[in-house]
């Protein structure tokens, strides 16, 4: 899709929702906007065009066209966009979903439905479950045994909304594991 009619502007005129046909293209999409210093919100798209367990980006509509030239130059195809978007898009406010409990020398960390525990002083990975996607056995299989800081994260390998917050519940594993160790 091009969205070149999208006038750029530096006021703030709402946000713009890119969808996509896979899942795994919006976790791509999130890391890249993100690491290109886009303001960017992540999220269930409206219902009306939900799909199933889908993952939208928001971005300031003023960003769009940026933005959607940076996925292209990495090739992620946006399968649509809806501009100013006014409603209220459900975000994904890790905050909210996200538990740790401390077992003494095990940490759990959940997010959502996924939960992965590691061991407080190694930092090696015990245990990963929850979920019922179809990638979460191969990442449970390929995390467990290795520590925090040499396993791959999760979102390179996975591909659907469990993969995602494993992920997540991963980057607060590690960051807690690196600020205890």
């Amino acid at each position: 899709m091009t969205v070149a009619s999208v006038p750029s502007s530096s006021k703030d005129d709402g946000r713009s929702v890119f969808l996509f046909e896979h899942f795994r293209d919006g976790m791509r999409a999130e890391d890249i906007l993100i690491t290109a210093g886009f303001h960017t919100r992540s999220g269930a798209p409206p219902p009306d065009v939900r799909t199933g367990c889908d993952l939208s980006i928001s971005v300031p509509t003023s960003e769009t066209v940026d933005a959607e030239k940076k996925l292209l130059e990495h090739g992620i195809k946006v399968w649509d966009v809806i501009f100013k978007f006014s409603g209220n898009l459900p975000e994904l406010q890790i905050s909210k979903l996200l538990k740790k409990v401390d077992y003494g020398g095990y940490v759990m960390v959940r997010v959502g439905n996924m939960k992965l525990t590691y061991q407080k002083k190694s930092g090696v990975i015990v245990n990963v479950s929850g979920g019922g996607c179809p990638d979460i056995p191969l990442l449970a299989v390929m995390m467990i045994g290795k520590t925090l800081d040499e396993v791959a994260p999760p979102a390179q390998t996975g591909f659907t909304l469990c993969a995602y917050t494993l992920q997540k519940a991963y980057e607060v594993a590690l960051k807690q594991w690196k600020e205890v160790a």
